[in-house]
């Protein structure tokens, strides 16, 4: 094989290893310093939420009740009562920052450090 070739091929892997630790360490879930913030019943309460334990939450907020699930180190809305299921489609959030509201209930959630 030539020389050429064989640096191709070691770049060309080097690449994808680079590319596959880079996927791996994006999709191992939650920091363990982080936690979900809720706050909900038109901001009269809040409640703080660990992400190191799968888990389910059904709470009261105005006239909705509000589903979320922790599974993964991830927090979701799940089974929306709501309308238009809107907060069910911002999907798992687990990285400092993220946030997703569901709007009929009053009620948000945002990933914030412990």
């Amino acid at each position: 094989m030539k020389r050429s070739s064989k640096l191709n091929l070691l770049f060309t892997l080097a690449v994808l290893a680079a590319a596959l630790l880079l996927f791996w360490f994006s999709r191992r879930g939650a920091n363990p310093g982080v936690i979900a913030r809720l706050q909900y019943d038109d901001g009269a309460k809040t409640l703080d939420i660990s992400l190191q334990e799968d888990a389910r939450y059904d709470l009261e907020s105005g006239d909705y009740t509000i589903h979320l699930e922790v599974k993964d180190g991830a927090i979701a809305f799940v089974d929306s009562p709501c309308p238009d299921h809107l907060c069910e489609n911002y999907g798992w959030l687990s990285r400092e920052g993220d946030w997703a509201a569901c709007l009929p209930a009053r009620a948000s959630l945002t990933i914030v450090s412990g």
